[in-house]
């Protein structure tokens, strides 16, 4: 901290999982591994669809870049978190965390949208399946994926309008593994009451609009299924379950920290944990293991491998 006539945090200390030595260092391994399965599982799916011409389709386009997206959420803080597990004192500066504050909310932002515009593929497909080629496209799915950063990025920025020129005097302890606004923004030397509630409506804003259009287009979906012969929704069936599946584990542990917040940080701590660390290595797991399109276009993939 800075000493002067106005003196201003430089730095803040995190908290990550505690425990003795041997267990942090049991932390570093386990996280390690989870890290890199979960880098390899994302950049696989985007490679595998990137290579096979049978996968050039607006779906797997869109599962593509969620891949992407969730390479990006596992990458803002967790490299941080795995490095703090071996020192003593887990620090980061104020440019830093306020970049995590920004990367964060411009992948979370983004992923949300894009979970949206990956229901409106599967309305499509299962509601007008005769007019889907006509309706969806690659062109008009870049569309949704370029709108989905926009929006992401004005959902970030405007975010750092709350916090970018409030004082931080002390202290400066973040009781998580990463700055995140609604506990960074209580360390500032000013009433912050009308600044807290902003952030919520700007949170709730982006989350609940997003969880309504995918809540009325997963519920026409199965409306429609219902409707039609079980033999033929098979495929549809599957696919919708990977999607939904994705869906509750993106939005539960978020509901739970900014919509209906606890004063149990270890809680907190946790399901934060879960959803930038764990929710994206299960995302490849549930897609890939309940699609056999892209099961079998990672087989063609190795044996072109071995052969070559």
């Amino acid at each position: 901290m800075e000493q002067g006539n106005n003196s201003r945090v430089t730095e803040f200390v995190l908290h990550s999982l505690s425990g003795p030595r041997e267990l942090q260092l049991f932390y570093f391994a386990f996280f390690t591994l989870f890290y890199l399965s979960t880098l390899l599982g994302n950049f696989l799916i985007v490679f595998t669809v990137l290579s096979e011409p049978a996968l050039h389709t607006p779906m797997y386009f869109l599962l593509s870049n969620l891949s992407f997206i969730d390479a990006c959420v596992c990458t803002f803080a967790t490299p941080k978190m795995i490095v703090d597990f071996l020192m003593e004192r887990n620090t980061i500066s104020f440019e830093g965390c306020i970049a995590q504050i920004l990367f964060l909310h411009l992948f979370v932002g983004g992923e949300m949208l894009l979970l949206v515009s990956m229901a409106y593929d599967r309305y499509v497909a299962i509601c007008r399946p005769l007019h889907y080629t006509a309706i969806m496209s690659i062109r008009k799915c870049t569309g949704f994926v370029v709108g989905s950063w926009f929006i992401g990025f004005l959902h970030s920025v405007s975010q750092l309008v709350f916090i970018v020129n409030l004082p931080f005097c002390g202290p400066n302890k973040v009781d998580s593994f990463f700055c995140d606004l609604p506990l960074v923004i209580k360390l500032a030397c000013t009433d912050t009451y009308i600044l807290e509630i902003l952030i919520r409506l700007n949170n709730d804003i982006l989350g609940l609009s997003c969880f309504v259009l995918l809540f009325m287009s997963y519920t026409v979906i199965l409306v429609t299924m219902r409707r039609r012969s079980s033999a033929g929704m098979a495929k549809a069936r599957a696919t919708l379950t990977a999607h939904v599946t994705v869906v509750i584990l993106f939005f539960g542990p978020s509901v739970f920290i900014y919509a209906w917040p606890s004063n149990n940080f270890l809680v907190d701590k946790i399901l934060s944990i879960f959803y930038t660390v764990f929710t994206p290595l299960l995302n490849p797991l549930i897609y890939t293991l309940r699609n056999k399109e892209v099961m079998s276009a990672m087989q063609k993939l190795r044996r072109r491998k071995v052969n070559s």
